[in-house]
């Protein structure tokens, strides 16, 4: 079991923490919805398009082939 001095010198540090995070917050407030800065952040990547081709050949291989049986 954590002893008192420990418990309270953690406290201190977390609640230390927090204001720096608040202060933070108001220095660099976020601007924008989070999905906004996170579409296209990646569209610049080598394996970026590597990965849509392996997506849709993904998705194609599940689908019902268009030839009609006779």
């Amino acid at each position: 079991m954590i002893d008192a001095a420990t418990l309270e010198q953690r406290l201190v540090l977390l609640e230390a923490e927090v204001t720096a995070l608040k202060q933070q917050a108001k220095v660099n407030p976020t601007s924008g919805s989070w999905l906004d800065k996170l579409v296209g952040s990646i569209s610049d990547d080598e394996g970026f398009e590597q990965v849509l081709e392996y997506g849709r050949a993904y998705r194609d291989h599940d689908r019902p082939s268009e030839q009609a049986d006779d």
